[in-house]
């Protein structure tokens, strides 16, 4: 029988942790309380309910919530100066811009405006080189997120041969650079793969990131493999990924359910970067002292 990885209760053990780090900072020097800004541009429904669940987590686990909320024609100006004022408060550990953002600002501009020691969701410009350079730094939420999952299910990936499925920005490139950081053997399949199955049957490991409902099935995974969905789209029948689940039952050893696999892993990490970031400040304040 193929066992599902409960991502939402890992998720749970490590929102526990963050917050008693977040107490424990608390009591120490109240004034160093983590805190975390928001910043969400416009209307979009999907992008209000994520802000609101990071919202939630972050007052959970006892951090400061800082929120700004600009209406969709602000400028690029308008929304420059929110996370400059937010990179220059002290008091604010860690800034996330909500994307998407309404169609006439530039995404990539403005994220790389967050100090690269603010940027808990790793997607500046700085903190991909340090995730490339191997620096310590913050990393991407989701990647750093399915890392977690394998460690806890003591899934071993020193020498493992992993396939990722999908090369995008916010997943498969900087997974691929963790888990080569971490000794695996990786191969990366994208739109331009001719032959899918040939790059994930040998894996012991395959992570699929496509945004393509379905797409991975059991003609691409190998008997005992451990799967790992990334993807959510939802259907009239509910939520379900870019792995078609049903079908692996009894070949896979191993998957993530959707919902309840990668995505609250999403949210537990960025607490995690937001007590890192704050700790990491702190740190240099007392060298500079």
């Amino acid at each position: 029988m193929t066992t599902t990885i409960d991502g939402a209760g890992i998720a749970r053990r490590i929102r526990t942790q963050v917050a008693e780090a977040v107490a424990t900072i608390a009591a120490d020097e109240p004034g160093r309380t983590p805190g975390l800004a928001t910043i969400l541009v416009g209307d979009d429904p999907a992008s209000a309910v994520y802000v609101a669940a990071k919202r939630r987590a972050i007052k959970e686990a006892g951090m400061r919530d800082f929120h700004r909320h600009l209406p969709g024609h602000a400028t690029h100006d308008d929304v420059a100066a929110v996370i400059d004022g937010l990179a220059a408060d002290p008091q604010v550990s860690g800034i996330l811009l909500q994307l998407p953002l309404p169609a006439h600002l530039d995404g990539v501009a403005l994220i790389n405006r967050i100090p690269v020691t603010k940027d808990v969701d790793g997607l500046t410009t700085a903190s991909a080189g340090r995730l490339a350079r191997g620096e310590r730094g913050l990393r991407p939420c989701t990647p750093s997120g399915v890392i977690e999952l394998l460690d806890a299910e003591g899934i071993a990936l020193k020498g493992a041969q992993v396939a990722v499925v999908g090369w995008g920005e916010l997943v498969g490139r900087p997974l691929a650079q963790l888990l080569l950081r971490r000794g695996a053997t990786v191969s990366v399949a994208h739109e331009h793969t001719t032959d899918l199955a040939a790059v994930t049957r040998p894996a012991d490991i395959v992570v699929v990131a496509t945004g393509v409902r379905g797409l991975v099935g059991p003609e691409h995974v190998r008997p005992g493999a451990v799967v790992i969905d990334v993807g959510i789209h939802r259907t009239p029948s509910g939520l379900t990924g870019d792995v078609r689940s049903a079908e692996l039952d009894g070949i896979a050893d191993r998957i993530t359910p959707v919902p309840g696999g990668v995505g609250p892993m999403t949210i537990a990490m960025l607490l995690v970067n937001t007590v890192l970031a704050a700790q990491w400040g702190a740190e240099r304040e007392a060298v500079a002292a």
